[in-house]
């Protein structure tokens, strides 16, 4: 388990993270969420004790990193994949790691195969691409079988069957009982591989939560209806409160043969546009809930802890500029 309390740290006058709390359980894997600057590299740099805390807390299964003995045995990071000396071999970089550890000469091998770096593990790393590089990172996080794990962006420089991979790893070794914290950019692939998420701006905690409910949050919910009487809908929909637009190509249009209208209907849940349209005898084609997605929860979480500002912020002549 990861415990972080009341985490601040200050470069300067610069507040990085800023009295952040939050708890990183087992058997789940975590997404840790946020914009260019949030201060989520700080914080897994400051729960690996590589940078000391203005003030709180960051605690690994109750010590501190610095009170644990053979870390890497209780827990392995990949915080940077090029660091490494590019004149060693993979194995070299794993054989030295292993060593300052006690550990076998067989577990650098058995990492090697879980990478898939079997084969190019005597290669010195200058020659690897970013992709082979990452996998070497993620090797050397998995070198000690650790039960705690911080990845900082893992899928960066990945084909997609690496994505794959590295997000099966992860439900895996959750599945196990391990402890998973991942942070990553991608939204997509943290919706569909963390089961929980936390997400910070300007260092400070904005959600903690399931993934699904952070995901429910979002105001970016709708409703897709096909009926005949849109109109007559569309009336009852408005009265209740609610916003219904006709679809354009672009939100899918109706099965062939069907030419009913489709709207995509806010303000209104789906139950209660059914009993709407029961209650005035009109005929439904389809009533198909549109959950938002995890990006657009995220941006509306985070529109007030951007670095830059959005496209229809800026002046209408950017020549002028």
């Amino acid at each position: 388990m990861i415990e972080v309390r009341d985490l601040t740290k200050r470069f300067g006058d610069k507040v990085a993270v800023d009295h952040l709390s939050f708890t990183v359980q087992p058997g789940r894997v975590t997404g840790f969420l946020g914009p260019n600057g949030a201060g989520k590299s700080t914080t897994m740099r400051l729960i690996l004790g590589l940078d000391r805390p203005s003030g709180g807390t960051a605690m690994i299964n109750g010590k501190g990193y610095s009170d644990l003995i053979n870390p890497l045995r209780t827990v392995g990071a990949l915080l940077e994949s090029r660091s490494m000396h590019t004149g060693r071999s993979a194995r070299n970089h794993l054989l030295f790691l292993a060593q300052t550890q006690g550990l076998p000469t067989s577990r650098v091998d058995a990492v090697l195969d879980l990478v898939g770096l079997r084969e190019v593990a005597r290669k010195r790393t200058g020659s690897y691409s970013l992709g082979m590089s990452q996998r070497v990172g993620v090797a050397a996080a998995m070198l000690g079988d650790p039960q705690v794990l911080l990845l900082d962006e893992p899928v960066n420089g990945l084909d997609p069957e690496g994505v794959l991979w590295i997000r099966n790893l992860m439900k895996h070794l959750a599945g196990e009982g391990r402890t998973i914290l991942v942070s990553s950019h991608l939204m997509n692939e943290m919706a569909v591989t963390a089961d929980h998420l936390v997400v910070i701006g300007r260092g400070r905690l904005l959600a903690e939560a399931a993934t699904e409910e952070i995901i429910a949050r979002g105001s970016g919910q709708s409703v897709r209806v096909r009926t005949p009487d849109a109109e007559r809908l569309t009336a009852l929909i408005v009265k209740e409160g609610g916003s219904a637009t006709e679809a354009t190509n672009g939100n899918g249009t109706a099965p062939a043969g069907d030419h009913a209208p489709v709207l995509i209907v806010t303000g209104v849940p789906a139950a209660r546009i059914g009993e709407l349209a029961a209650s005035a005898s009109i005929v439904l084609h389809e009533l198909t809930p549109q959950l938002a997605t995890l990006e657009e929860a995220f941006l509306e979480l985070t529109a007030d802890s951007l670095e830059y500002g959005h496209l229809d912020s800026q002046p209408a002549d950017w020549s002028a500029r």
